[in-house]
């Protein structure tokens, strides 16, 4: 039979499947062929366009009791040859078979992709002529995919992403998944924050674009405000006295920072170009010191300690107002 296309076999189904069955394997094929996740593959998008056919006849009871009418007279001996048009005992009382020219007429007339063949159709030289008028028409050796009359259209869709703060810093590959079930690797900008709009052109449904929110998760030690870094940094009761260098976190790094003899807890600290990255500037990063006190001490220590409050001058209680 020309064209003859097995839709069990293209589904991977059995010929008794159930609706619901159909349904689920179709899902799971038309998932793993869709053109979004397989660019510029051609065998992966006739392939999805042969499962949406075979799933529009067999997921429809009316449509796909005429398929199986129709494919019982395909004559599978000698090859799979077919018989002359012509030469069937009899047709279904519901459909004349005998009118098809092939498969491809039948499927057309079956899913409403072109006008029904009339009752009386023109003689076979007029039939002809047309079809050098229409290379394309069913039949000749030049064939193509017909979209269907009613091919739903574009629509724009829309999605959360949620990153951490460094991810949302650097910007890079991400992988999204989506409510319909595709999963997107798309390239991320960097220094993206949250209520920003990405805009994901022909990702969305039926070739629409998809916008996603972006949402930057908090972080255990950074704060951003802005394009500002905040973070609080404990010291230790000799590095506030003596000041000295000490290693800072930073998005970049640890980064040096020289801190002040002397200095309070709740004191703030800037680091100059260390902070979020916007509009290609950076802020600065701002370190709150925090004076921490050590709970367990060694003996060594606690005999310091002794020392030097034995001999320290410092009272921090002198010009209390009472």
């Amino acid at each position: 039979m020309q064209n003859f296309r097995n839709y069990y076999a293209i589904l991977g189904v059995s010929a008794d499947a159930t609706v619901e069955e159909i349904k689920k394997t179709f899902r799971q094929l038309a998932r793993q062929y869709h053109p979004d996740l397989n660019p510029g593959d051609k065998v992966a998008e006739e392939k999805f366009k042969d499962l949406n056919e075979a799933y529009e006849v067999l997921s429809d009871t009316t449509k796909r009791a005429q398929y199986d009418k129709y494919k019982q007279f395909w004559d599978k001996d000698g090859g799979g040859k077919r018989r002359g048009w012509g030469g069937f005992n009899r047709a279904p009382e519901d459909m004349d078979f005998g009118q098809f020219r092939d498969f491809n007429s039948f499927v057309d007339q079956l899913l409403n992709r072109r006008e029904p063949i009339p009752d009386n159709p023109p003689p076979a030289r007029e039939r002809e002529r047309e079809r050098e008028r229409d290379p394309f028409r069913p039949g000749t050796t030049k064939t193509t995919y017909t979209v269907p009359r009613n091919a739903p259209k574009p629509r724009n869709a829309e999605a959360t992403l949620t990153v951490p703060l460094d991810r949302a810093y650097t910007g890079g590959r991400e992988r999204i998944r989506l409510e319909d079930g595709r999963s997107l690797e798309v390239n991320m900008p960097a220094g993206m924050f949250t209520g920003q709009k990405v805009r994901l052109k022909g990702q969305g449904i039926n070739g629409g674009d998809l916008y996603l929110t972006i949402e930057v998760s908090p972080h255990p030690f950074f704060q951003l405000d802005g394009a500002d870094i905040y973070c609080q940094l404990p010291i230790t009761p000799a590095e506030a006295v003596l000041g000295g260098p000490i290693e800072v976190p930073t998005l970049d790094g640890l980064a040096r920072m020289m801190i002040p003899p002397g200095v309070r807890s709740g004191q703030r600290l800037r680091l100059g170009g260390k902070g979020y990255l916007i509009d290609g500037d950076r802020g600065d990063q701002i370190v709150e010191v925090q004076i921490v006190t050590p709970k367990d001490l060694t003996d060594q220590e606690r005999e310091l300690y002794e020392k030097l409050r034995q001999i320290e001058t410092f009272n921090p209680r002198s010009n209390l107002p009472v």
